[in-house]
């Protein structure tokens, strides 16, 4: 079934809108305020994804309306927190603007950190973020909502960090969307130098739980030759938000990224990631942790691009799945024609939770080289009967039971989280809270 693209009169966020957006802005410089010109002609030219797309296989399209969604025009409180783990720095946005800010330490300052909202640095280090901005695009179907992103992003976060510098601790930057059909694009920029080391925790979160929202996220994360950077990213919008998020992974010689996402809000959620092995050493870890519950839809595509030898990659998305919520899973391991000596792996696995959830699972290879190890797979599974029929033995009640079976099932994916106890601990806070709900 086809959609039409929206009518730009009844969306709020028409030609007008745009200029007024555009106009706000004078003192950003001429080349974003060109970007966003092209990404907004880019986004009125580019259709509605269909049933005819390959790359939107098992969606349910009828759901991608754009109709009546605004831009917010005021802050509002900053809403459900992270439970509470130690970290760095941290930005807080609210309804696009930024209200509350915890600043890097000195020490880290004077070594040449950057830790900035996306407009700030864009004023006072333009260079640095047209260097990097949409380097390495992830063109996985969503190349429309991208362009919405770019058009109206003004808020999202700039992490910079030096050659050489290791910051242990992790920074986190806060998005909270408030307000009903409010729509919000945020843009966070991760750059590492050679041998530099950064963790970022990115939270995404619905101030009210019953708004329906519009959300079109954007990352890029690159890092330079022997850097290590781990990213982890939250999504808990309220379960009538449609939202979109597109990650951007640039790995360098002998670098490693480590990336972490889970999913637990949203009515429909479309997640794609493509992370590049661009040079010799390269190593990414892709991870994801999905509960999808009620009806809703995780929708995730991913992409894990060997376009140089002695590359690696690992992957691994485990989704739990409960009432008549739908998860898609559509994953390509890449290996170019010089990508030698590739050493690659892609693992979905699926635990269903109730007899009228749905799982797909679509794992792909693309191999041109002759000399590689690429291996993928996909299951899908239940509780195990005679682990669940042990606990209840032991006094635990049927529910209490699934959810320690579920944290046993995520626990794979969690451990791989390196010497962040902490935050490990907080991540199984709110994937606890979902089943609370």
């Amino acid at each position: 079934m086809s959609v039409s693209a929206p009518t730009l009169a009844t969306t709020g966020l028409d030609s007008a809108r745009f200029a007024r957006h555009l106009a706000a802005r004078p003192q950003l410089p001429a080349w974003w305020l060109e970007t966003k010109k092209a990404a907004w002609n880019q986004f009125n030219a580019l259709p509605l994804p269909t049933r005819m797309d390959e790359r939107w296989r098992f969606s349910s399209l009828q759901g991608l309306n754009l109709d009546g969604y605004e831009l917010p025009a005021e802050a509002a409180q900053a809403g459900p927190r992270l439970p509470d783990f130690t970290r760095i720095g941290e930005l807080t946005f609210s309804n696009r603007r930024i209200i509350e800010r915890t600043e890097l330490p000195e020490e880290l300052r004077a070594k040449g950190v950057i830790f900035a909202p996306l407009e700030e640095a864009l004023r006072d280090h333009g260079d640095l973020v047209r260097r990097f901005f949409q380097r390495h695009p992830a063109n996985l179907g969503s190349e429309k909502f991208v362009a919405l992103n770019t058009a109206f992003t003004a808020t999202g976060a700039v992490l910079y960090v030096p050659k050489g510098v290791e910051i242990d601790t992790p920074v986190v930057v806060q998005h909270t969307l408030a307000g009903d059909r409010m729509a919000a694009f945020p843009h966070t920029l991760v750059l590492l130098e050679e041998r530099a080391r950064a963790t970022l925790v990115e939270y995404f979160v619905s101030a009210e739980s019953g708004s329906a929202q519009l959300v079109s996220g954007v990352n890029d994360l690159h890092a330079g030759p022997g850097a290590h950077l781990t990213y982890v990213g939250v999504q808990n919008w309220s379960k009538k938000t449609l939202s979109f998020q597109t990650n951007s992974i640039a790995v360098e010689r002998d670098a490693r990224v480590s990336s972490l996402n889970i999913h637990l809000g949203s009515h429909q959620s479309r997640h794609e990631s493509h992370s590049r092995l661009l040079a010799p050493g390269a190593h990414s870890e892709m991870l994801a942790v999905s509960v999808a519950s009620g009806r809703q839809e995780f929708d995730q595509r991913t992409l894990q691009t060997h376009a140089a030898p002695h590359t690696s990659s690992n992957l691994l998305y485990k989704n739990a799945l409960l009432g008549t919520a739908k998860t898609i899973f559509s994953g390509l391991i890449v290996v170019d024609p010089d990508a030698q000596k590739t050493d690659a792996y892609q693992s979905n696995r699926n635990l269903m939770l109730s007899d009228t959830a749905e799982a797909h699972s679509l794992p792909g290879l693309e191999i041109q080289a002759n000399d590689v190890r690429c291996t993928h797979g996909a299951t899908t599974a239940r509780v195990d009967a005679d682990q669940l029929y042990y606990l209840q033995s032991r006094g635990i009640p049927a529910p209490q039971a699934h959810e320690l079976l579920v944290f046993g099932f995520f626990e794979e994916v969690l451990d791989k989280l390196e010497h962040q106890e902490q935050l490990h601990a907080a991540l199984s806070a709110l994937i606890q809270a979902k089943f609370k709900k």
